[in-house]
């Protein structure tokens, strides 16, 4: 069904602008000279680029390892049986995954001996032997 209709073809028009007139003013002009910054006083140092911070101040949440610490730790609760499945509400007691858990959490800890903040090392500490507390208890109740 071939229609020779040339009204029945489209036409496809570029409405974009070549340059904008905000992009005109934010972008320098080729022939502008550049722009020129006072020179420090003589005798003093150049200013240093600041260096990343690697002390116990540091609050980035991608390089927090108690939010691990507290995943892996509430994720062996459940398999204990000691919390239900947020998702289901069901109780699952699954030992050798929280087994499996605990092990996870103190190869944590002997892999990050001496680079752990004072706050990670106690939520850690205290996360393992509240786990292993909890874990004897299952396996005498089984």
């Amino acid at each position: 069904m071939a229609d020779s209709d040339p009204a029945a073809t489209f036409k496809v028009t570029d409405r974009r602008r070549l340059v904008d007139e905000a992009d005109a003013a934010a972008q320098p002009a080729a022939n502008a000279e550049p722009i020129s910054r006072p020179e420090p006083p003589r005798g003093t140092p150049p200013p240093k680029a600041e260096a990343p911070r690697h002390d116990a101040e540091q609050t980035s949440s991608e390089r927090a390892l108690t939010g691990l610490f507290v995943m892996l730790a509430s994720s062996a609760v459940m398999a204990i049986g000691d919390a239900p499945d947020p998702t289901t509400g069901e109780v699952h007691r699954e030992l050798d995954q929280a087994a499996g858990l605990i092990d996870l959490l103190l190869l944590l800890r002997e892999k990050t001996e001496g680079h752990r903040t004072a706050e990670e090392t106690q939520v850690l500490e205290e996360v393992v032997y509240d786990l292993q507390l909890r874990y004897v208890a299952a396996t005498r109740t089984s």
